[in-house]
């Protein structure tokens, strides 16, 4: 990856060799100090929603690390929440997406770090250690998997393409979610579910499938990866030309995403109301 240039304290390489050191010892702190009887500690919006110990552990080391070097900035996270800062940056963490999975040990895990001046998203990293991967962008700058550029998929043809998705937590939601991958199954390749927002978006941005779809993915989910999409050719947004939101996060090549965005809402995926 291109190295580090110098310049002010709002260089983009900058906030990224941060982001990159923090999330990288969180997780080496989740790998190392994963407890055989890693238990739930607490679930949020519903039973299967969960929150481990290691999730507060891994976030508490990212914002003192950072916070360390950058005492002014503001942070958003999956566990702390939001908190105020003096200065334009603000950091966006997820100190493990895909909880689950960390808590029953399947590899596919990440920690997430996304970093935003002015309410734009500048950096990102997402580091799987499980997979032995560390994503990272600069915004206009490119996206790499360690050393390795990215590059999206080339555009497919829906019924050749294969999309990630993932469910959320709530069992109305979940049925509904499962109702509509159910009708887009036939009209594609295939359909994969990993259990990681963040590292589906780093594999359409690997080109490891055509495009990836969400319902009820939150900031500190998205923050990151997203970029890391974008950076690697990927459109990423909503509906009807909306942000990536809770409603619905996208992400697929130039015509896969259009194709991927008119079957979605063919089959209800755009209703207000799950």
């Amino acid at each position: 990856m291109a190295g580090v240039s110098g310049g002010t304290a709002l260089d983009p390489w900058r906030l990224l060799d941060l982001a990159r050191a923090a999330a990288t010892q969180a997780a080496r702190l989740a790998v190392e100090r994963r407890p055989a009887d890693l238990g739930v500690a607490e679930t949020k919006s519903s039973p299967t929603d969960v929150v481990t110990e290691m999730d507060t552990a891994a976030e508490s080391l990212i914002r003192e690390l950072i916070l360390g070097q950058r005492p002014d900035d503001a942070f958003l996270g999956e566990e702390g929440g939001a908190e105020s800062g003096r200065s334009a940056v603000r950091w966006v963490i997820d100190p493990i997406d895909g909880t689950v999975n960390y808590l029953y040990d399947l590899p596919h895990w990440a920690v997430s770090v996304g970093v935003e001046v002015d309410g734009i998203t500048v950096a990102g990293v997402v580091a799987a250690p499980r997979l032995g991967e560390l994503y990272t962008a600069v915004r206009g700058a490119g996206a790499w998997c360690n050393d390795e550029k990215l590059r999206v998929r080339p555009t497919t043809e829906l019924g050749s393409a294969l999309i990630a998705t993932g469910f959320g937590y709530r069992a109305e939601r979940r049925r509904r979610q499962g109702a509509i991958a159910g009708a887009l199954l036939p009209r594609v390749r295939d359909i994969r579910r990993a259990g990681s927002a963040a590292l589906d978006l780093c594999a359409v941005a690997a080109g490891r499938v055509d495009g990836y779809y969400e319902r009820g993915t939150h900031h500190w989910d998205r923050c990151a990866g997203a970029l890391i999409a974008t950076e690697a050719g990927a459109i990423v947004g909503g509906f009807e030309g909306a942000p990536a939101s809770e409603q619905m996060a996208l992400a697929a090549p130039p015509g896969t995403f259009e194709a991927l965005h008119e079957a979605l809402r063919e089959l209800g995926a755009d209703a207000v109301d799950y």
